[in-house]
């Protein structure tokens, strides 16, 4: 495989970005446009993580991941770039002939959709889309394989729009990134909590689920009041939509790894060589913040062909704290705030949402 190519998934259905469906064929072609976007971002990044000696190959091994177009990804922006240099880390440890095949979504639900019919067999993405997935599946779908990036989320306010105070939202624009995404069920929740009625289709505040890119732009034009939503979207707001941070999650689970059920249970002996291959890269990214920057940036500029300014890299990492480790109590949490929002009606069984090694005891 040409590490630079990326492929639509077998399912075309499951990889359009609700509800645009347009917008994933714009990062499918600028994805395909990589190998001549490779020169972007200037000086050429580091290596990345490198392959241990006297290691002996594996099996090859086919397997399809996805990511977000977002820092708060910088797992999947690393590898991606990794691979694209040809020093893949997931193929270090998925053996010699293994094929990684990269595709981007724009938000968590079409990421999860994909998951489950197929099209992925592994993907980062917000603990909520992957909740929601495991919840309507009864828990035959999804499983958590870790952690990945905690914080980097916020409430981002427009600056003229005077609001100082969490009552002062009640007749709002608020944008979140997809309807039933992470930041999503966090906004709605946080709002009920305020004492506001949030319905899907208006209510004390309206809640509109918009696309980052399209969240700079209304900003820019006074057509939104507010926005929650992630890295390096946060940091956009700032810097160039005149927002201000309203609140700031700086612990919470932006992101995970998940794994198709189905997948799990057939190739465990792949699992865990992904699971490696993540633990490695959480490692390095810590170790090495200069060189994973630039190779998100890198990333980021040949998947959006757009140029992005060092100094939005270098304000959105300290908001970020990458781990590969995630506790049960996290997602209940978020299964709270779901049923809180009104956009779940159950509380499931959590019993089989964490892959299990084979032989490890059930956690």
């Amino acid at each position: 495989m040409n590490p630079q190519s990326v492929r639509r998934p077998a399912s075309a259905r499951a990889c359009r970005e609700s509800p645009h469906p347009w917008k994933f064929l714009r990062h499918a072609i600028a994805c395909l446009s990589a190998a001549a976007l490779a020169a972007c971002g200037g000086s050429e990044p580091a290596a990345g993580p490198q392959p241990g000696p006297g290691a002996a190959p594996a099996a090859p091994a086919t397997v399809r991941i996805g990511h977000f177009p977002n820092v708060t990804h910088t797992h999947g922006l690393v590898a991606h770039a990794l691979s694209r240099q040809q020093k893949g880390v997931f193929e270090k440890h998925l053996g010699q002939g293994a094929v990684v095949e990269w595709y981007v979504f724009n938000a968590g639900p079409s990421a999860m959709e994909s998951l489950m019919t197929g099209g992925l067999d592994a993907t980062y993405v917000g603990p909520n889309p992957a909740l929601n997935a495991y919840t309507k599946t009864k828990g035959a779908e999804v499983r958590v394989l870790g952690g990945a990036t905690n914080g980097g989320s916020a409430l981002v306010v427009r600056q003229a729009a005077g609001i100082e105070k969490p009552e002062q939202f009640r007749g709002r624009r608020i944008a979140t990134p997809q309807l039933g995404n992470t930041q999503d069920v966090v906004c709605r929740a946080w709002l009920g909590e305020q004492g506001m009625k949030v319905t899907l289709t208006g209510g004390d505040v309206q809640v509109v689920p918009t696309d980052n890119p399209d969240q700079l732009s209304l900003f820019q034009s006074g057509a939104l009041d507010a926005a929650w939503t992630v890295e390096p979207w946060v940091s956009r707001l700032e810097m160039e939509g005149g927002g201000k941070v309203f609140l700031e999650e700086r612990d919470s689970l932006t992101t995970i790894f998940v794994g198709r059920a189905k997948f799990v249970a057939e190739r465990p002996a792949v699992v865990e060589k992904l699971r490696a291959a993540h633990a490695e890269l959480t490692q390095w990214i810590a170790a090495h913040p200069d060189e994973a920057k630039a190779l998100v940036r890198g990333e980021l500029e040949a998947l959006t062909r757009r140029p992005m300014k060092q100094e939005l890299v270098d304000r959105c990492w300290p908001r970020l704290h990458f781990t590969d480790t995630v506790e049960l109590a996290a997602f209940q949490s978020f299964v709270d705030k779901a049923r809180a929002a009104g956009l779940a009606n159950e509380s499931p069984d959590l019993g089989k949402l964490f892959y299990q090694p084979p032989g490890a005891t059930q956690r």
